[in-house]
């Protein structure tokens, strides 16, 4: 065990362990618990693209590689394989929705988010959406719940239809704006902040 310690984690090993356990279906990443191998210099910025050593990874598919081996543990981002774990800096959220499909209308609506790693998911109970309000500018930034407690920020233009696509609902005692997914109400904006018309 301390041998697999003293080797320098990289990307290409994580690749390579990746890819193996891709082999036999989505990696069972909840089940695996290897040892702290340290910090990889790759980042996944604020729009969704992943960068190693300063430099964006062009690959789509090596990104949805790495994505598929993506874990959160106490706040912090972590690639893993059944050996080894290594720590990744994350801006904001792993994934970008960059796109939604909407079936039904008001509580029997469904909405099903696409990632920019090609992800999807049906916002409900267990895919939240949420709305949090820069406290200086007022800016909404809204995510889904993709998978253990990894979110996709929903970007503008699919936020902007998410808008339109809202009703107005009774939220803990306040009338909310929002949309209805999965049979869950999610709030996007008190209407007392809405602006007068």
């Amino acid at each position: 065990m301390s041998a697999q310690n003293t080797v320098k984690p990289s990307a290409d090993s994580i690749a390579r362990a990746a890819t193996a356990a891709a082999k036999k279906g989505p990696p069972p990443v909840h089940l695996w618990n290897p040892p702290f191998c340290g910090d990889l210099d790759m980042e996944i910025r604020r729009d969704g693209t992943w960068f190693y050593m300063g430099t964006p990874i062009g690959r789509h598919a090596l990104v949805k590689l790495f994505s598929s081996v993506l874990k959160l543990e106490d706040g912090k981002y972590f690639l893993v394989t059944p050996v080894e774990k290594v720590g990744i800096r994350v801006v904001d959220a792993p994934f970008v929705a960059v796109d939604f499909t909407a079936s039904g209308t008001g509580a029997d609506q469904s909405l099903t988010f696409v990632t920019q790693v090609d992800d999807t998911v049906t916002a409900g109970p267990d895919h939240p959406i949420r709305v949090v309000r820069d406290p200086d500018t007022g800016e909404p930034a809204p995510y889904v719940m993709v998978r253990a407690g990894l979110e996709a920020l929903i970007d503008r233009k699919s936020f902007y239809r998410l808008v339109d696509l809202a009703d107005t609902q009774d939220h803990d005692g306040t009338e909310w704006l929002g949309v209805w997914s999965g049979g869950a109400f999610f709030p996007i904006i008190p209407m007392a902040e809405l602006p007068a018309d």
